[in-house]
C-alpha cells in the first residue's frame, strides 16, 4: 500500500516549498466549503496549500448534526494538520510529502524501537534541543493540543451549570470549574464512564476497542457550591432488590402502579412492603421528589448501628541515628504543635479522638497514658515476632484526658542517650503492634510512624518467595508475601498507615510503601530535615494527613445491568476474586477506582446500561453509612455514538489504572505494546466504521473528544514506570505508581500532561485567568525572555528563562542578576508587587489540587537539572527514549491505515 511520508534524504526535507505557504495559527485559517447537505453560510476561501474538502458519501449518509468541517494546509516538510467538526468532528492531517515524492512507509511497530541512537543523552538546554522536532518532519504546533482542548470546553462549560440527567450527553472535562447538578444520574464528580453510550452488540464492542469501563470517586467532595449528597436515614428509605441486592435508585422502573418496580441489574421484580407503598402517576411515583434514593443519583444512608470510633497511632523511631541528626527533636515538636492544635478545636470530636503512643529501635515500646496515672508507663517488649500486649487499659486515651502526659513523653524522647540506643530498627514493626492495639479495643484507626533510621528489608518467612529464588515469574511492584499477608490484616481491621521517611538509603527491592499503598495511606519520602523547605513541607504532609477525613473498613460494590458483566477492577487495593467487589482498609476523597465490564448478552437499546457502586464503610466517629451512586447511559447499535461520547481524559485515567496494576504480572514491554495496539486499533475502527465521509490515506481522522488521546496514551507508554531511564531509581518507580494509581480523573490528566503557564513578565501582573496562560508541554513553548510554572501533582516547578528582564527577577527573588540566582527547591520572598502576588496565587491555587505538599523547585535555563524538567515535556522526546508525540501520532496513523487496508 503506498503511503505518502517524508524522505529526510530529500534536498527539501523539513523545509517548505516555493508554493507553499506556512500558517502559523489555524484560528487564522477560513472553513472549506462544506459538502452538499451542510449546513449554509460557510467560506468557500482555503488556504493555498489546502485543497478543499468533498464528501463522496451521500448526504444522508452523514449525522445530521455534523456542521462544516475544515482541513489544515500541509506545513513546512509536510506537517500534518488538524481539522475538525461541530460534534461529531474528525480531525483531518494533510498527507506529508517532499517534493511530491511518494514512497513506502517503513515497517514500524513501535516508535520506541525506531528512536535514534543516542536518544538518551541530556542536552544542555530544552531550547537548544532538537528533542521537540519530528522525524518525519511534521511541525508537533500543528498537531491536536491538549492545551486547545482544555480552553475549548473551558469556554463552553466554565461558569455555568451542567444537568446530569437520565441518559445525558458527555460531562465537561474535570478541569473546567462549573457546577454539576444531579438530576437522577450520579455526577462526573463520582462517577466517570469512558464512553456515555455503550454498544447493544459484544461484536460491535471488541471492534471498538475503546474499553467500557467507569471511574468511580465514591467520596469526592462538591465543587462550586453544589449542594452534598444527600443522607437519610436507613428506616426511612424504600428498600432496593432483594435478588441481586442493588440499592433504590432512580434507574428502577415501576410498575403496576407502584406494587412491584423492576430491577435492571437482574432483570427481576420486587414487591414493595405495604410500608412504603405510593402510587404512581405516569410511571413515577407521587413522592419521588421528596425522596432522594427515587429522585437523585446520589444519596447516603445512615445505618441505625454505630460503632467504635476511628483512633490516632503515633509510631517513633528513637534509633541512635534519629537522636544525633536532629530529627526525633523536630518530630517531637511538630506532634505537640498538632496535638495541642487538635485539642484546641471547637469541633468536640477532635478533643474525644482517642490517641495512642509508641517508639520503636529493634523493640516496641508501648505507653499507658491513663490519666490516673502520677506519670506515664513505659511498657518494652522485645519479643517482636510473637508480639503480645502486657496490658490493654490505657493504651488508647481521650485527647483531652491524656494530651499533657503524651507532651511530657515527647519532651523527653530526645533527651535519651544516643549511645544506649540500638542504632537500627525496622520500618515494619510499628504495624503488627498497632493491629493488636485496634484488635484489642475491636476499632479502626489511622497509623503515623515516622521512620529516622536506614530502611530494612522485609524477609518473608518461608525463604522460598524471594525475588531471586522463586521461578514463578516476579515484578518489582509485586509485594513480599510478609507485607501483603500484613496489609490483609490492616485492611480487615480498618487500619490505614501513613509512613514518613527521613532516610535516603536505597535498599536493593526493600521499598517501605507496599503496606501504606494497600492499606489507604502514604509513604511520604524527606531528604533530610535539616533544611528550611524541608521543614515546612513535613509540617503540612502531617497537618494535611491527620485533617482528611477518612472512610474506615470501607467495601465497594458495583452493580451493572444484566447484560453486562464486571470484568475487572484496578485501584490501590489488595485483588480478590470477586471482581465486583473490592475491600479497602480507608480511603478519603481523592482516591478513585476503575471498573471495566464486559458484553454477556446484548443490551436492550431503549432501557440503556445501568452502573450502581455502593459504598459502605465507618467514618471517623463510629458511624456507619452506605454510599449509593447510581448512572444510566444510552446504548446505541451505531459505533459512531460510542466515540462520540467518548472523553480522552477518561480513557486516560482507566488505562492508567488497568496498565499499572497489570505491572504486576506482566511485562512492561508487553504492556506498552497493548497500549500501542490499542489506541492503533481503535483509530482504524473509527476511520473504518465511522468516518461517514472521503477521505485520503494521508488524513488522518480522530473524534472530537479523543482529539487528545494520542498524546495521552504517549505519555503514559513512556512513564517513568512502564519504560524507566537510566537515572530511574527502583524505589522512585514504585513510589511513583503507588501515588498515581489512586488517582482522580484530574490528578491523572495533569500527572501525564502537565499544566505549564505563562507567568507575565511586565509590571501589571496578571490580568487573564491563569489557565488561559498554559501552554504546551513541549521545550518549543519555553521562551528564554519568560518565566514559567510546570504543575503536576507531584511537581511545582518555575522555569527561568536566561533573557528575563532584570525588572521581572527582582520582583520576584529580589535579586537582577540571572547568574546570580540559585537553582533547586526555595521559598520565594514575599514581596508586594504584581508578580510575587500571581506566583503566590498559583501556587496556593494549584497546591489545593495535590495531595502532598508541594515545594516550588527552581530551574534556570542551562542548569544540569534542566533533566527534571524535561522528563515533564511530554511532547518531546523523553530523556528515558520515549517518542515524541508527532513521531507517535505518525506512527499510529500508518499503523491504523495497514489495519483499515487488511495489511
Amino acid at each position: 500500500m503506498e503511503l505518502p511520508v517524508t524522505n529526510p534524504a530529500d534536498p527539501g526535507y523539513g523545509q517548505p516549498h516555493q508554493h507553499q505557504q506556512p500558517w502559523p495559527d489555524y484560528r487564522t485559517w477560513a472553513p472549506v466549503l462544506p459538502p452538499t447537505g451542510s449546513s449554509p453560510g460557510t467560506s468557500s476561501s482555503f488556504p493555498p496549500s489546502c485543497e478543499p474538502f468533498h464528501s463522496t458519501a451521500a448526504p444522508q449518509s452523514r449525522p445530521a448534526d455534523m456542521g462544516p468541517m475544515w482541513q489544515l494546509p500541509s506545513a513546512p516538510g509536510g506537517t500534518v494538520g488538524s481539522g475538525f467538526t461541530q460534534q461529531a468532528p474528525c480531525w483531518f492531517p494533510s498527507p506529508p510529502h517532499c517534493n511530491g515524492v511518494l514512497k513506502h512507509v517503513p515497517d514500524v511497530s513501535s516508535p520506541t524501537q525506531m528512536a535514534p541512537q543516542g536518544i538518551n543523552s541530556q542536552p544542555t538546554s530544552p531550547m537548544s534541543s532538537p528533542k521537540s522536532e519530528s522525524r518525519y518532519g511534521m511541525d508537533p504546533q500543528l498537531l491536536p493540543s491538549v492545551v486547545q482542548v482544555l480552553n475549548e470546553d473551558r469556554a463552553q462549560w466554565e461558569g455555568k451549570v451542567f444537568t446530569s440527567e437520565t441518559q445525558s450527553s458527555v460531562p465537561p472535562l474535570s478541569t473546567t470549574s462549573c457546577t454539576l447538578e444531579d438530576r437522577g444520574n450520579a455526577t462526573a464528580r463520582f462517577v466517570r464512564s469512558t464512553s456515555y453510550s455503550f454498544p447493544v452488540e459484544a461484536l460491535s464492542a471488541q471492534q471498538s476497542h475503546l474499553p467500557l469501563a467507569a471511574i468511580f470517586c465514591p467520596l469526592a467532595k462538591p465543587e462550586n457550591q453544589e449542594r452534598a449528597v444527600p443522607v437519610c436515614e436507613a428506616g426511612e428509605c424504600v428498600k432496593g432488590c432483594v435478588e441481586c441486592g442493588a440499592f433504590m435508585s432512580p434507574a428502577m422502573s415501576w410498575q403496576d402502579c407502584g406494587q412491584r418496580f423492576f430491577c435492571p441489574f437482574c432483570s427481576k421484580l420486587t414487591e414493595v412492603p405495604w410500608q412504603s407503598y405510593q402510587p404512581t402517576n405516569k410511571g413515577k411515583r407521587i413522592d419521588q421528589e421528596k425522596r432522594p434514593e427515587l429522585s437523585l443519583g446520589s444519596y447516603e444512608i445512615l445505618e441505625t448501628q454505630k460503632g467504635e470510633p476511628a483512633v490516632l497511632l503515633l509510631a517513633i523511631d528513637v534509633t541512635a541515628i534519629a537522636i544525633r541528626s536532629g530529627q526525633l527533636d523536630f518530630i517531637c515538636q511538630q506532634l505537640c504543635s498538632l496535638l495541642l492544635s487538635l485539642d484546641g478545636e471547637e469541633d468536640t470530636d477532635q478533643s474525644e479522638l482517642r490517641v495512642g503512643l509508641m517508639t520503636y529501635d529493634s523493640r516496641i515500646h508501648l505507653y499507658d497514658l491513663s490519666p490516673t496515672l502520677s506519670r506515664p508507663h513505659m511498657m518494652v517488649i522485645t519479643d517482636t515476632e510473637q508480639l503480645e500486649l502486657p496490658v490493654r487499659e490505657g493504651l488508647l486515651v481521650p485527647l483531652k484526658d491524656c494530651r499533657q502526659i503524651v507532651e511530657s513523653i515527647l519532651h523527653q524522647l530526645p533527651l535519651f542517650d544516643a549511645e544506649a540506643q540500638e542504632s537500627s530498627g525496622s520500618q515494619d514493626l510499628p504495624v503488627p503492634a498497632a493491629l493488636k492495639i485496634l484488635q484489642a479495643t475491636d476499632c479502626p484507626g489511622r497509623l503515623l510512624v515516622f521512620h529516622s533510621s536506614p530502611l530494612t528489608e522485609s524477609l518473608d518467612k518461608q525463604g522460598s518467595t524471594g525475588f531471586f529464588t522463586s521461578s514463578k515469574p516476579k515484578s518489582i511492584f509485586q509485594a513480599p508475601d510478609s507485607s501483603t499477608l500484613l496489609a490483609k490484616a490492616c485492611i480487615s481491621q480498618g487500619c490505614s498507615v501513613q509512613l514518613f521517611i527521613f532516610s535516603q538509603q536505597d535498599v536493593g527491592g526493600a521499598w517501605p510503601g507496599h503496606i501504606p499503598f494497600l492499606t489507604g495511606g502514604k509513604l511520604i519520602c524527606y531528604s533530610s530535615l535539616q533544611s528550611e523547605v524541608e521543614r515546612e513541607r513535613f509540617c503540612g504532609d502531617l497537618r494535611r494527613s491527620v485533617n482528611t477525613e477518612m472512610a474506615y473498613k470501607a467495601q465497594l460494590r458495583v452493580f451493572v445491568s444484566k447484560e453486562l458483566c464486571v470484568s475487572g477492577c484496578y485501584g490501590a487495593f489488595l485483588a480478590s476474586p470477586n471482581s465486583h467487589c473490592v475491600a479497602m482498609a480507608a480511603l478519603d476523597w481523592r482516591t478513585a477506582l476503575a471498573f471495566e465490564f464486559t458484553h454477556s448478552k446484548s443490551l436492550d437499546e431503549t432501557r440503556g446500561v445501568a452502573i450502581q457502586a455502593v459504598l459502605s464503610y465507618s467514618t471517623s466517629r463510629g458511624e456507619k453509612r452506605t454510599r449509593v451512586h447510581t448512572v444510566t447511559l444510552a446504548a446505541s447499535q451505531n459505533l459512531l455514538d460510542t466515540f462520540r461520547t467518548s472523553q480522552a481524559e477518561t480513557l486516560l485515567t482507566f488505562y492508567c489504572k488497568k496498565m499499572y496494576c497489570s505491572a504486576l504480572e506482566t511485562p512492561l514491554q508487553c504492556l506498552r505494546e497493548e497500549l500501542q495496539m490499542e489506541i492503533t486499533e481503535a483509530l482504524a475502527c473509527y476511520r473504518k466504521h465511522c468516518c461517514t465521509t472521503s477521505v485520503s490515506p494521508g488524513q488522518l481522522v480522530l473524534p472530537q473528544f479523543l482529539k487528545a488521546l494520542p498524546v495521552y496514551i504517549n505519555s503514559l507508554r513512556k512513564s517513568e514506570v512502564l519504560l524507566p531511564g537510566l537515572r530511574s531509581s527502583v524505589h522512585q518507580r514504585l513510589q511513583l505508581r503507588s501515588l498515581t494509581v489512586s488517582m482522580d480523573t484530574r490528578s491523572t490528566a495533569a500527572q501525564f500532561y502537565p499544566l505549564i503557564l505563562s507567568l507575565p513578565v511586565n509590571s501589571e501582573g496578571c490580568s487573564v485567568s491563569s489557565m488561559e496562560l498554559a501552554v504546551r508541554c513541549s521545550a518549543s513553548s519555553l521562551q528564554s525572555e519568560s518565566l514559567y510554572l510546570l504543575y503536576c501533582p507531584l511537581t511545582l516547578l518555575l522555569w527561568v528563562g536566561s533573557r528575563v528582564p532584570p525588572e521581572a527577577l527582582t520582583q520576584l527573588f529580589n535579586t537582577s542578576c540571572f547568574s546570580s540566582l540559585m537553582s533547586g527547591e526555595v521559598n520565594p520572598p514575599v514581596l508586594d508587587n504584581p508578580l510575587s502576588v500571581t506566583l503566590r496565587n498559583l501556587i496556593s491555587t494549584l497546591q489545593s489540587y495535590a495531595d502532598i505538599t508541594l515545594k516550588l523547585k527552581v530551574v534556570k535555563e542551562g542548569d544540569s537539572c534542566e533533566e527534571y524538567l524535561q522528563r515533564l515535556l511530554v511532547e518531546d522526546k523523553s530523556p528515558n527514549g520515549g517518542a515524541s508525540y508527532a513521531d507517535f501520532l505518525f506512527h499510529l496513523h500508518v499503523n491504523s491505515l495497514r489495519r483499515v487496508a487488511g495489511c
